[in-house]
């Protein structure tokens, strides 16, 4: 890797014997260590690997007041052989400098991400669960550290990256409704960064969803309420006849590292694929016919999650999971090159000696 500079100062107090691998909820485990940096008169500096510990924060902190928070999500396997493996951790060093670029925030370098991600997967390799599905996940943020009130562009950030080791993200295959009056995001507007404040507002017509007895929310677009755009935590794929239809992106989606991974692969064995514009009233009406063979979603957190029921309105869709063939295909087929099962023939992955 490149030197940065990049200071390591390890825990003397590691809290794995108190962890239990076999119960892993969600972000709720941390590891020992944790990547930050600071940005100060126009530059990146004090690059450190250090333990896992609060931070002091200012009650006029501007990220809290206006919402300069941007972040990504990837995570970190162990393969067959016992391998530490990264998998497409430069498409998120790129993803999250799109998302600065779009909040007004400085990029952080390239480089310095991949030595930053690279050393702390090494130095926290032994938090990887072994099981397949199961796996590290990092969590690199940044946020505004400036301390006065007012609606400006921060001059000063802080850079960071932290580890949760993580079972399965849906255990089970999800219901959706699609929402025919929220919307996520607008063309324009902040859908396509990963900004804090777009999941703030998707959290209370997430929960009218789950009230009503669905697992996450199906967004459509805002100017027609009709053309379906991406689920609350993932990209989402549908199978009409022999065709695997997504939703293009346009400014308002999620350019997914999973959904573009899932893209090849798939184009790259033959299934036809068809990247356009989709309805909720086509899908609904190809479930009505059994046209619609499979439901799913893809991202960085659940992999390839299946969809067993869609709700619109008054109408009601259920699928016939054990038919499924291009989902567990997928999943079957990411988690392989992740564990070196199968051969990585795109270079997507990076070992962690």
């Amino acid at each position: 890797m490149i030197d940065t500079g990049l200071k390591i100062i390890r825990t003397e107090n590691s809290k794995i014997d108190q962890v239990d691998f076999s119960n892993l909820p969600f972000g709720r485990v941390f590891t020992d260590h944790m990547f930050v940096a600071d940005y100060e008169n126009g530059s990146w500096n004090n690059m450190r690997i250090e333990p896992f510990a609060n931070f002091s924060i200012h009650p006029a902190n501007i990220a809290w007041h206006y919402g300069q928070s941007i972040f990504e999500g990837m995570k970190a396997t162990k393969a067959v052989d016992g391998t530490a493996m990264l998998f497409r951790p430069r498409m998120h060093s790129v993803r999250i400098n799109k998302s600065a670029e779009r909040l007004c925030m400085p990029s952080f370098p390239e480089d310095s991400f991949m030595e930053a991600v690279y050393e702390l997967v090494k130095i926290d390799s032994v938090w990887i669960p072994k099981e397949e599905g199961s796996a590290l996940y990092l969590r690199p943020y940044m946020i505004a550290m400036d301390e006065y009130i007012g609606v400006h562009v921060a001059q000063r950030y802080k850079f960071v990256i932290f580890c949760c080791p993580v079972g399965p993200y849906y255990s089970k295959p999800i219901s959706l409704k699609a929402d025919p009056f929220y919307i996520r995001a607008a063309i324009g507007g902040t859908g396509e960064a990963k900004a804090a404040g777009n999941y703030a507002g998707s959290l209370y017509p997430a929960k009218i969803a789950r009230d009503e007895g669905y697992d996450q929310i199906m967004w459509l677009d805002a100017k027609e309420h009709k053309y379906i755009q991406e689920v609350g935590t993932m990209n989402i794929f549908f199978v009409i006849d022999d065709t695997v239809v997504t939703p293009p992106t346009g400014g308002t989606i999620l350019k997914g590292i999973t959904r573009d991974s899932a893209l090849t692969i798939l184009k790259d064995n033959n299934y036809k694929v068809d990247v356009r514009d989709i309805t909720i009233d086509e899908i609904m009406q190809a479930g009505k016919e059994g046209r619609l063979k499979e439901v799913f979603g893809t991202g960085t957190a659940a992999v390839v999650a299946n969809v067993q029921k869609l709700a619109y309105k008054d109408d009601h869709v259920s699928l016939d999971l054990d038919s499924y063939k291009v989902s567990p295909f997928l999943k079957d087929k990411i988690n392989g090159i992740r564990s070196k099962r199968y051969e990585d023939s795109y270079g997507w992955t990076m070992e962690v000696k």
